[in-house]
């Protein structure tokens, strides 16, 4: 899955030796102490912590602040090939926060988790993340206000419940590949796949010495990550034996499961109307937002994000290639100037 995902964006474009040195002072690993985080469950996260890193410089009026989370199973190292002048936010514009969604083993997580670890971490949501994401924008980094928010399928995710959540506190929101509340078809494909992961015979009800490589898991990604005609174009048949060794011996590691299911349920839970109306939750937005979505997602069904858009007056785009979920890769070229002219204004 990570492989996979990090597939979504090139290789970094050969830079001047000093702004690369700028660029990797810049995006260090840092973490919030957020002491609590209290859940809209009822329940705590103890010892709450989350991982970023930020590039760029803060402008004067410190209005240049663009918030961008991690997808599925993502970290912010992950997103570090998105972030330059070429990509799909500009640091040499903007101060760019990427954000270690709970969950993802670097952020506070099943995983890590001192006194709540494994499965007796509680159940967070997608709201849960955003909200911690708030604390870490207003408590430690100390902003009023941000430029935008923007993410890649989970963190597409986290940006719609962050312009029902906090609508005020962006000028513009841009979820790629996201979803506002899964459908049908996508619970049916994440709840297969968490059952693969449980499944697993060293899954031992998540309180596993050793993590379990969950390879059923992992091929029911691979399977629905492109199309399949994408992917017998990229994945040519004589090579098929040596690269199905490799996915089953590998499997999801080296995420872990009890954070994988985690993750998961989060996604499955999502729903911005909170149980209400979208037509409702629709007229909280203020932001501009850019709805980015592909024709051939098999991975988040685009329908309801476009049905939002639609309630909410946004611009979209639609990818239409036969990459699926990795369109943000394969269609760079197309879609990251229209991204950078979005937070621009253009």
């Amino acid at each position: 899955m990570r492989k996979s995902l990090t597939c979504l964006f090139r290789l970094l474009a050969i830079l001047p030796f000093a702004q690369i040195v700028a660029g990797a002072q810049q995006s260090q690993q840092q973490f919030a102490n957020l002491g609590t985080c209290k859940l809209v469950s009822g329940q705590q996260i103890d010892s709450c912590r989350l991982g970023y890193r930020t590039w760029g410089t803060l402008d004067a009026n410190r209005s240049n602040a663009v918030l961008f989370p991690t997808w599925f199973s993502g970290t912010s190292a992950n997103l570090a090939d998105a972030i330059k002048p070429a990509g799909l936010v500009d640091p040499t514009k903007y101060f760019v926060i990427a954000v270690d969604a709970l969950g993802d083993g670097v952020s506070s997580s099943p995983s890590n988790s001192v006194t709540q670890h494994g499965p007796d971490f509680p159940a967070f949501t997608i709201q849960d993340m955003v909200n911690a994401e708030y604390r870490l924008a207003t408590e430690t980094l100390g902003l009023k206000h941000l430029h935008a928010v923007m993410g890649i399928s989970m963190g597409g995710q986290q940006t719609f419940e962050w312009m029902v959540d906090y609508p005020g506190f962006m000028d513009v929101a841009i979820p790629i590949v996201g979803s506002p509340r899964p459908n049908s078809r996508d619970l049916l494909l994440y709840r297969t796949d968490e059952d693969a992961v449980k499944s697993d015979p060293a899954w031992q009800q998540g309180r596993y010495m050793q993590r379990p490589a969950a390879s059923v898991a992992q091929l029911i990604w691979e399977m629905n990550l492109t199309t399949p005609g994408n992917y017998m174009r990229t994945h040519p048949r004589e090579a098929f034996s040596t690269e199905y060794a490799e996915l089953r011996s590998k499997g999801i590691l080296p995420f872990d499961a009890n954070d994988w299911i985690a993750q998961l349920e989060a996604i499955m839970h999502l729903d911005v109307a909170h149980g209400g109306r979208l037509e409702d939750t629709a007229k909280r937005v203020k932001a501009k937002v850019l709805v980015v979505n592909a024709a051939q997602d098999q991975m988040v069904s685009p329908q309801p994000a476009l049905d939002f858009a639609r309630l909410i007056g946004a611009k979209t785009m639609i990818l239409e290639g036969d990459c699926g979920h990795l369109a943000v890769g394969c269609e760079a070229f197309t879609l990251d100037p229209v991204v950078r002219a979005f937070l621009d204004g253009k």
